[in-house]
């Protein structure tokens, strides 16, 4: 018998966390990496970082287990620059599928939580690098 499908809830202080970090007046980038309390069904807080680039950012990433980062992105473009949020949901190749499972449900339910609107998602860490990012946030212009 397959388990049906569990959205988890969102921790209430990561919510008020979360809407904080949308309204941050810091230029550097930032990330807030969340991770699913089995237990207590719950979307709760896994780290904090500051000044955090995303080649620093994948190496603070298990590499098989799911999480759910929302990342302050410094992004310099012609000579604008910009701070979007990125919502990146790393689900590694090698997690167990129940977990996966956990994580694919409850994905939708953060971003809109968190009012995020550039999702991206990657299968293996060692993705995670700045041309990467540069190249999926390039298509939002």
């Amino acid at each position: 018998m397959s388990e049906s499908l569990v959205v988890c809830d969102v921790a209430e202080d990561l919510v008020e966390k979360l809407r904080k970090f949308r309204f941050r007046k810091e230029t550097n980038n930032a990330a807030i990496i969340m991770k699913i309390d089995k237990d207590k069904q719950l979307v709760v807080l896994d780290e904090e970082h500051e000044g955090i680039s995303p080649d620093e950012l994948k190496d603070e990433l298990p590499e098989r287990q799911p999480r759910f980062i929302v990342y302050s992105y410094k992004y310099q473009h012609d000579d604008r620059v910009s701070y979007p949020l990125c919502f990146i949901f790393s689900s590694p190749v090698g997690c167990k599928p129940e977990q996966q499972m956990m994580y694919a449900g409850s994905k939708n339910k953060l971003v809109q939580t968190a009012e995020l609107t550039k999702v991206f998602e990657i299968r293996n860490t060692e993705d995670l690098t700045e041309e990467w990012l540069r190249e999926k946030l390039g298509y939002f212009h």
